[in-house]
């Protein structure tokens, strides 16, 4: 049996059936497996619980729904199964990380696209990716830290950048920074910034939050990083071996670039950086995950590309 197949024609049912009672049993009946089992595979797959998932699509639908038409949002809130506009503003909140308005603010009026299995078989990603980033507006912050240059050409930055990373860790860099920099977040920042499209040169940076760093010593770079809105891929869930985790981010980003871009809406912002997030989810020896932020703006309606 193909379990991916399998998987995805329960993804296809959940979309085809929102407005509708799901639960795990119903959405396992058009399986051959055991709710229990199915709640597994779901997981396995997607990513994520299965009713985490569906709860995910309710409140994504809803918020285009209310992005393109003038309703009352108690009205599309009850249509997708929350019981209040206050429930459905909290339970928004939770799962993207802002408030209705402000990820109204910043979406395409596109539907959002439901997971597709094969593009993650695809990109070699083992288990699921939520296709839908989340938007968020972050205001301007500082990373403190190590940095470098390197360059797109002839794939310098292919070689340069693990061997860099590697440096990091050898030498216990992010010790050191944690150890004098003293950050209120725990969190590690791997940002790029933007190139010299001449050259392909362009700086990058492995750091912590630096905001407030107040004395920076010869060898530590403080950049800050400008006001953004960014849409904040979170990888996949891989074991730290096998290079698992590095093929996961790698397959992350190559969806982003060439499945999520092209009908999103949106381009990439000019002159901001992008940034790779790790926290401590990152050192689960089975189920690693880490954030990609990127900077974008809106796509005027009559500049998008055919």
């Amino acid at each position: 049996m193909d379990y991916r197949k399998t998987i995805q024609s329960s993804i296809d049912y959940i979309e085809e059936n929102l407005k509708e009672d799901l639960t795990i049993e119903k959405i396992a009946e058009n399986t051959s497996f055991s709710p229990y089992h199915f709640y597994r595979l779901f997981h396995a797959y997607v990513g994520m619980p299965v009713m985490q998932y569906v709860r995910r699509r309710r409140l994504l639908h809803a918020i285009y729904a209310l992005a393109k038409q003038e309703t009352r949002i108690i009205d599309i809130a009850l249509e997708y199964g929350f019981e209040t506009h206050s429930g459905f503003s909290k339970a928004f909140s939770r799962e993207f990380g802002c408030s209705p308005s402000q990820y109204i603010s910043n979406i395409s009026d596109k539907t959002p696209k439901k997971i597709d299995l094969m593009l993650h078989k695809k990109y070699n990603l083992r288990n699921g990716i939520v296709m839908e980033p989340k938007i968020v507006t972050k205001p301007a912050f500082k990373v403190a830290g190590y940095k470098f240059e390197t360059s797109h050409e002839s794939g310098r930055n292919v070689r340069e950048i693990p061997a860099f990373w590697e440096r990091f860790e050898l030498e216990n860099w992010e010790g050191l920074l944690y150890e004098e920099i003293k950050p209120t977040m725990l969190g590690e920042y791997a940002v790029c910034f933007p190139p010299n499209m001449a050259t392909g040169e362009f700086q990058y940076l492995l750091g912590v939050n630096g905001d407030n760093y107040k004395k920076a010593s010869s060898e530590i770079y403080v950049a800050e990083i400008p006001e953004a809105t960014y849409a904040i891929f979170t990888t996949p869930p891989a074991a730290d071996n096998d290079r698992a985790f590095a093929k996961a981010i790698l397959g992350t980003w190559d969806y982003i670039l060439y499945e999520w871009f092209p009908g999103s809406g949106y381009e990439i912002a000019s002159n901001k950086p992008d940034f790779e997030y790790y926290d401590e989810r990152c050192h689960d020896p089975e189920f690693s995950v880490m954030d990609i932020y990127i900077p974008i703006v809106k796509v005027k309606k009559d500049e998008l590309h055919e």
